[in-house]
């Protein structure tokens, strides 16, 4: 695709993004009525909505590709899946009933779950965790070369660093800042378009964003891997979400659901799948090559840019580690005014399912985790 093709594209996802966020708002004055989901056994109709333009949440690219839903749900059930350009329009569909299931970043995951005067949203699973897929600092390319990821973050004291506010790169950067005694001299809310004709112009010195778009910023050539999450020891996460009324009328459905993602993940897991998930990805995703793709995922990265070992962890369920993440991540949206709770309410994180589907099938959290690929593993497309 065109540099020209890509920066249309990145135009485009742009705008349909900013007007849900904007009527966000606006969305809860008034209750949105319950669903009727049908009996335990019926065939059901659902919407999902997923992100193919967020790695972590790829299952969801794994379940649309191979259907692995079909096996799992009551006969005569259909599925249809929307795309979320970002986390936040599939809140939104989520919140007005559009949509019944979710895969959503760690962020839009727990904001959905406050807004039960709106919808009651849950949190039924972990889509991963990783700490390097929306914890990743990217520099200029002629920044200089460093011995180690903690000089990288060094060097930002002082530099001009972006983020898209509000999201798990906002959370990561300030975190870092804090923890590494680091003071940029501008610290600007950017989308990914102005981010990306920023570096093009040579006027940004670092930004904090979320793969695949990481991947595709570094093959292109507009900027290089600074640092992650891995370098400081700070993960980030993915959810499925779905709405309390179908958890209530369908608990035959959230466990069919359950056990088809759970084969999903397990899928993606394996190193020999690599190249299968990469191409749903690239049918599924615009403006973006196979390698751009499969380096998202699978890709190894320099130790001394942040690269780890372990891309995504598997733990399926609410595990310690996401727990600590969830009650971190809600204190940050709390402090920056985004939600009005410190804490969430008890049952706006439902476990249950899961950990039931793992005992029925005699597997224990993590089920598996998606291992660093040198890049000869890599048998797609070249650019």
């Amino acid at each position: 695709m065109s540099d020209f093709s890509i920066r249309r594209f990145i135009a485009r996802t742009v705008k349909a993004v900013a007007l849900p966020l904007i009527a966000f708002g606006t969305a809860s004055t008034a209750m949105a009525a319950d669903i009727d989901f049908g009996k335990p056994g019926d065939p059901v109709k659902l919407v999902v909505g997923y992100q193919p333009y967020y790695t972590q949440s790829w299952s969801g690219v794994v379940m649309r590709g191979k259907k692995m839903y079909e096996k799992y749900l009551p006969k005569g059930s259909t599925v249809e899946f929307q795309v979320g350009l970002q986390g936040a329009v599939i809140v939104n569909a989520m919140l007005a009933g559009k949509q019944h299931i979710g895969y959503v970043g760690d962020m839009p995951g727990i904001v959905s779950t406050t807004k039960e005067k709106v919808a009651d949203v849950r949190i039924v699973a972990t889509l991963g965790l990783g700490t390097d897929q929306c914890n990743i600092f990217l520099a200029r390319p002629d920044a200089p070369k460093f011995a180690n990821a903690k000089e990288g973050i060094k060097w930002l004291d002082g530099k001009r660093v972006s983020v898209p506010k509000g999201s798990c790169t906002d959370r990561f950067a300030q975190a870092v800042f804090k923890k590494e005694k680091v003071e940029p001299a501008a610290y600007l809310n950017q989308n990914i378009e102005v981010i990306t004709s920023q570096f093009r112009a040579g006027k940004l010195d670092a930004a904090v964003i979320w793969e695949p778009t990481a991947s595709r910023l570094v093959q292109e050539g507009l900027a290089k891997r600074l640092a992650s999450g891995a370098t400081v020891n700070e993960n980030d996460g993915g959810f499925l979400t779905m709405r309390a009324d179908l958890i209530k009328q369908r608990p035959d459905i959230v466990k069919a659901w359950l056990n088809a993602e759970l084969d999903a993940q397990l899928f993606l897991a394996d190193p020999k799948n690599a190249m299968e998930v990469t191409a749903l990805a690239a049918e599924q995703a615009t403006g973006f090559t196979e390698k751009m793709l499969w380096a998202s995922l699978y890709g190894k990265n320099p130790k001394e840019s942040g690269g780890a070992d372990t891309r995504v962890l598997l733990p399926f369920t609410i595990t310690p580690d996401v727990s600590e993440l969830i009650s971190r991540a809600t204190a940050f949206l709390f402090e920056i005014k985004s939600i009005d709770v410190p804490k969430l309410r008890a049952e706006a994180v439902m476990p249950e399912f899961a950990e039931a589907v793992l005992k029925e099938r005699g597997l224990s959290s993590p089920i598996g985790k998606v291992v660093a690929l040198d890049e000869a593993a890599y048998k797609g497309k070249q650019p």
